[in-house]
């Protein structure tokens, strides 16, 4: 069942994106699994991201998806955990290639960068995309996790 969750978190400066992603992701036909905020009101982006590793870790969500201002900060507090692999995407294409070349898990958007149409495109990209493994896969098994 959990191949098709998919979890999402965000700071305040995402929750607004984060609101209109999880509708389409349920379009999609998955279950998103909100892992907060619930408003704009200011807060921690560490907390949020630290909430996505443990579920990525867990096996409770395959992928997951991360929007703060820029998707950086969020991104790097959720690789700290090292089942984690979040790409902060600003366009579809990186997003395809982070999961044909990276088996990128978690995507992260920085929602003060980017619009919303290159959000719907980089999360299509995210969902519908397969690892190639192959050569990739030498790589990514550096990685650790």
């Amino acid at each position: 069942m959990s191949e098709f969750i998919i979890a999402i978190a965000c700071d305040h400066g995402g929750y607004e994106l984060k609101e209109l992603l999880k509708k389409v992701i349920i379009d999609k036909g998955f279950q998103p699994l909100d892992l907060g905020t619930d408003s704009t009101n200011s807060v921690d982006y560490p907390e949020f991201g630290e909430a996505m590793g443990k579920v990525i870790e867990s096996g409770d969500a395959p992928r997951g998806v991360l929007i703060c201002g820029t998707g950086i900060g969020i991104s790097i507090a959720a690789n700290r955990n090292p089942a984690v692999r979040a790409a902060v995407c600003h366009s579809g294409l990186a997003a395809k290639l982070a999961r044909q070349h990276n088996d990128a898990n978690v995507l992260a958007l920085g929602a003060r960068l980017i619009g919303v149409e290159t959000a719907l495109d980089c999360l299509d990209q995210f969902l519908t995309t397969d690892f190639e493994g192959g050569r990739h896969q030498r790589r990514v098994d550096q990685l650790g996790g």
